[in-house]
């Protein structure tokens, strides 16, 4: 399906419509049409998020026809085959026509089949020289060739990887080393890049690694999500290089020779024990490479950089992109996510869904369908650590974590100070805390039945009798009414004091005999 969002997206950058297809694979007729469209419906950039790629063809093109089903001839796979002894155009069309037959295509003629063979053979071995505007684009690579860091302590020769960007127009270059290739170099070294030419193109051309490119395709490739996430923070379009066509980014293939020359040949007797000391040695070698005059034309890399090119470049934005790592998550049924064996937790709605986790240094974002659902400051240190929100919660899970001895004696003494005392005899009655929280929410909710006052003279009515009240002593005094009877004098008499720790004991008259 036709990108229609990025088409928008990337003509309200002000590129052409030539690089909007370039950078889409798709053709100048297809992204011309769908603007002419887009501003028929008055449709234009930023749209809302929720509108689908399919949304806007509906509204776009409503009349849309199904494609043709006629087989256009893979001319290149034809020309890689007549090299081959025996083969013939002639029986190529007819391999053409049967699997045209199984997959229920229908094939062209085999005039129609010829002239496609011949206007691709005609061409395929001419060569253009490509004017370059100043500002449009960046060609970045790794060079084939590494320096290398010595290890202080163990002697141990380590390789670094070099980073080459240049900017095509003006050939001006940068030049970092890396013990690594992965993402989070790749990234960095593009940030520091753009640092350095102080400001950002509008077209970045990688070669298919992984770390640009996940799955290489002439009509749709697939960029890697952090690397296409960098181009949109620094407004960028992304235009990767064919595989194994190295004239796609000409400029950074002949800049890594000559730096392999004039910078890691150059260094090639000096020993480096640090990262640093190679990067800073390659700056030196660098600047004095990009001042080196050119050999066919006035100046250099540098002043025509100067002089063409860097007023031309695109502002950097106020703050770096920060590295970012993409990875998939299932929440499971406590409503938590794995990262890096530390627990982060999702809304409980989005239980046994599969949502997107963006990592950083500091922060970690979690997304659905595109939209972000949470973020958590990240966990570093002891793994297996939780950090939750009460929010993202059920009602009655937050109930539960929000019950503690604190809540309750905050509650009660909000009733008044009888019931509070009340309430921390029962806390305090129990070995383990936790076993009174039932008896305490039992007691507070007597309120809801009875009015606050009347429990807080249940209370102290509860209290007069024991220091140690229950639920069941506050209860079933307000069930009888007690609460609501003049307080009756407690002072008994000395001999009816019983100072015997058991329960009720039968008196003499029980057995027969006076008292």
């Amino acid at each position: 399906m036709t990108k229609y969002r990025e088409i928008l997206r990337l003509n309200s950058m002000g590129l052409s419509q030539r690089s909007i297809a370039s950078s889409l694979q798709c053709s100048r007729n297809t992204v011309s049409e769908v603007l002419r469209r887009a501003n028929e419906k008055d449709v234009s950039w930023p749209l809302p998020d929720d509108v689908a790629e399919a949304d806007l063809q509906y509204l776009l093109f409503p009349e849309k026809n199904q494609a043709s089903s006629r087989k256009i001839p893979d001319c290149e796979y034809i020309h890689r085959e007549l090299a081959k002894s025996g083969v013939t155009l002639s029986l190529l069309w007819t391999e053409y026509c049967e699997s045209c037959r199984l997959s229920g295509e229908i094939p062209l003629m085999y005039t129609q089949y010829c002239n496609y063979y011949r206007k691709y053979a005609a061409t395929t071995k001419a060569t253009m020289h490509i004017q370059r505007k100043p500002g449009e684009q960046m060609e970045v690579d790794w060079a084939g060739q590494t320096a290398s860091v010595v290890d202080r302590d163990t002697g141990e020769i380590m390789p670094v990887y070099i980073f080459v960007a240049v900017l095509p127009c003006s050939q001006y270059a940068y030049v970092e080393g890396f013990f690594t290739q992965n993402q989070e170099s790749w990234i960095a070294a593009h940030v520091n890049a753009f640092a350095h030419f102080g400001g950002v193109p509008e077209i970045l051309v990688p070669d298919n690694l992984k770390t640009g490119v996940e799955q290489s395709s002439w009509y749709s490739p697939v960029i890697n999500k952090t690397y296409h996430e960098m181009a949109e923070h620094y407004g960028m379009a992304v235009i990767p290089a064919r595989v194994r066509k190295p004239k796609d980014k000409p400029s950074v293939e002949g800049a890594v020779g000559s730096i392999s020359t004039w910078i890691l040949a150059a260094l090639r007797k000096q020993t480096f024990f640090t990262l640093g000391e190679l990067n800073q040695a390659i700056k030196e070698k660098l600047t004095a490479f990009n001042r080196k005059p050119f050999q066919k034309k006035p100046g250099s890399r540098l002043s025509a950089f100067l002089d063409e090119e860097k007023h031309t470049l695109q502002p950097l934005p106020a703050i770096a992109y920060e590295c970012a790592t993409w990875k998939v998550a299932t929440v499971q049924f406590n409503y938590h996510i794995a990262v890096e064996n530390m627990h982060y937790s999702v809304p409980y709605e989005y239980i046994k869904h599969k949502v997107d986790v963006r990592i950083t240094k500091g922060v970690i974002e979690v997304f659905y369908n595109n939209h972000r659902i949470c973020s958590h400051p990240r966990l570093y240190g002891r793994p297996g650590q939780y950090h939750t929100v009460s929010d993202h919660m059920p009602e009655k899970h937050k109930q539960f974590v929000e019950w503690n001895a604190e809540r309750f004696i905050s509650w009660a003494e909000q009733v008044g100070p009888f019931t509070s005392s009340a309430i921390r005899a029962i806390l305090a009655g129990h070995r383990v805390e936790q076993q009174g929280y039932k008896a305490c929410m039992g007691v507070l909710k007597l309120a809801d039945k009875y009015s606050l006052t009347r429990l807080e003279a249940a209370c102290a009515r509860a209290l007069s009798y024991t220091p140690s009240p229950s639920y069941r002593h506050i209860s079933t005094i307000l069930k009888s009414g007690q609460d609501t009877l003049e307080e009756a004098a407690t002072v008994e008499e000395p001999n009816k004091q019983s100072t015997n720790s058991h329960g009720f004991i039968r008196g003499a008259t029980y057995y027969g005999r006076n008292s």
